[in-house]
C-alpha cells in the first residue's frame, strides 16, 4: 500500500487521522536506541508509554523517552500497564496527563490477574466511566467479548482493544469469531491488542477487519526487533489490502482458474 492509498484509507481516532494502522509499545526493548530504531521500522505514528515504568519527565536525571520518540512526531498513548484496581488506574491516567500537558488520550487497562494478565472488566468500566467523565478519550483494552465491547463503545470509549490472546503470549488470535463479531457490531475503531506473536498474526487481525493492532513484546522479545518491526509493518499493510479486497468464499470444491468454457481447441 503506497502512500497515496494510505491516505485514502486513514486510521481516524477521537477525530485524529494516521496513515498506519500499526501502534507500537515502548517498553522491553534493550535501550531507547533499539525503542527509536524499531518504532520507525514499524512505522508508528501512536506509540504507547507504560507510566509506571516508562520516564517521560518523572525523573529529570534519568534517559527521557520523550527525547527519542518526541510528541511532536508521534503520538504519545499513556497506558495504565500494571494497575489492578480502578482508582490505580484513574490516578495514573491523570499523571500522565499531566505530564504530557493536559493530553487526554489514553490507553486504559486494569489487570485481574497477575498471571493471566487478563482484564477486570467490572474495574475497566468503573475507570472507564470516571475517565471519561473528566474529558479524557479512553482507548480500552478488554476481553474479546463481543457485549463488553459494545457496553465500552456506548459509554463513550473512542476505541475498544481487545485481546488475541493473553499478553505477550504469542498465541496469536484464539478466537478469531468472537473479533470478527466485535468488528461486525461496531461504530469506532477496534484494535487487537495482546497476544500477536509474528506477522501472520497481524495480517489474520487485519483480515478480520480490525481497524489496527497494537503490539509491544511480539517486537521488542525478537531476535532482531528492528526486522521484526518491519515484517509485522508489512503484515498490516497486507492485512488491510486483504480485506479491502474481499477475499473469494471458502468452499469444499474445486473451482478451475482456467474453466473447460471457452476454449479455442
Amino acid at each position: 500500500m503506497d502512500t497515496l492509498e494510505r491516505i485514502a484509507d486513514p486510521l481516524v481516532i477521537a477525530g485524529k487521522t494516521y496513515h498506519s494502522r500499526l501502534l507500537t509499545g515502548t517498553g522491553k526493548f534493550a535501550d531507547l536506541e533499539q525503542t527509536r530504531l524499531a518504532t520507525e521500522a514499524a512505522g508508528a505514528q501512536i506509540v504507547t508509554v507504560a507510566i509506571r515504568r516508562s520516564n517521560i519527565g518523572q525523573d529529570k536525571h534519568a534517559p527521557n523517552l520523550l527525547d527519542v520518540l518526541p510528541p511532536d512526531r508521534y503520538t504519545i498513548l499513556p497506558n495504565t500497564a500494571g494497575c489492578y484496581s480502578a482508582d490505580d488506574a484513574v490516578r495514573t491516567a491523570r499523571l500522565g496527563r499531566e505530564l504530557l500537558d493536559g493530553h487526554a488520550l489514553v490507553k486504559l487497562e486494569v489487570l485481574g490477574d497477575q498471571q493471566t494478565l487478563h482484564p477486570d472488566i467490572p474495574a475497566t468500566l468503573e475507570a472507564a466511566q470516571t475517565l471519561i467523565a473528566e474529558g479524557f478519550q479512553v482507548m480500552v483494552y478488554t476481553s474479546d467479548d463481543p457485549i463488553m465491547a459494545k457496553r465500552f463503545e456506548q459509554m463513550g470509549c473512542v476505541a475498544v482493544m481487545p485481546l488475541a490472546a493473553p499478553i505477550g503470549s504469542g498465541l496469536g488470535i484464539r478466537n478469531p469469531y468472537n473479533i470478527l463479531t466485535i468488528v461486525e457490531n461496531a461504530k469506532v475503531p477496534i484494535l487487537v491488542d495482546a497476544g500477536v506473536g509474528t506477522a501472520s498474526d497481524a495480517a489474520i487481525a487485519m483480515e478480520l477487519g480490525c481497524d489496527g493492532v497494537l503490539m509491544n513484546t511480539a517486537i521488542a522479545g525478537a531476535k532482531d526487533p528492528v526486522r521484526m518491526a518491519r515484517a509485522m509493518k508489512l503484515g498490516v499493510q497486507a492485512g488491510r489490502e486483504a480485506f479491502l479486497a474481499g477475499r473469494i468464499p471458502k468452499k469444499r470444491n474445486a473451482s478451475a482458474s482456467s474453466p473447460i468454457e471457452g476454449l479455442f481447441f
